[in-house]
């Protein structure tokens, strides 16, 4: 189970592992964006840093419309567990996102009141 925690506007964060192809980990905080679908989204600079390989061009509904985007296979270390995933990439990404697909097979608990939230089996 991995804790995360609320920022000052309330926003959902959880600390997440990435590995870069010389295998060095840089420890990240991802917001968990309920709105976005996909499992990551990166700044295509901070990508780049990591190593990661690109996939291919790649077509997105956004709030703005259908836009175009990057995408990379990334590998990140999350609750103890090394797993490689779809990433996408644009310059407009100001934060690391997690989208909904890390809550297909975890449970999502929020207690804001209780300062309580957590992300696991």
């Amino acid at each position: 189970m991995i804790k995360g925690y609320f920022n000052y506007r309330g926003e959902l964060f959880f600390g997440m592992d990435l590995m870069a192809v010389d295998s060095s980990i840089v420890t990240m905080d991802a917001m968990l964006d309920t709105g976005f679908t996909d499992w990551l989204a990166m700044n295509i600079q901070d990508i780049e840093s990591l190593g990661w390989s690109f996939i291919e061009k790649s077509e997105k509904q956004t709030a703005s419309g259908l836009v175009r985007f990057n995408l990379y296979a990334g590998t990140v270390f999350f609750d103890n567990q090394e797993i490689t995933i779809p990433v996408l990439g644009g310059d407009e990404f100001t934060h690391i996102l997690m989208g909904l697909q890390w809550l297909n097979n975890r449970k999502l608990v929020v207690d804001r009141k209780m300062d309580l939230l957590t992300l696991g089996e």
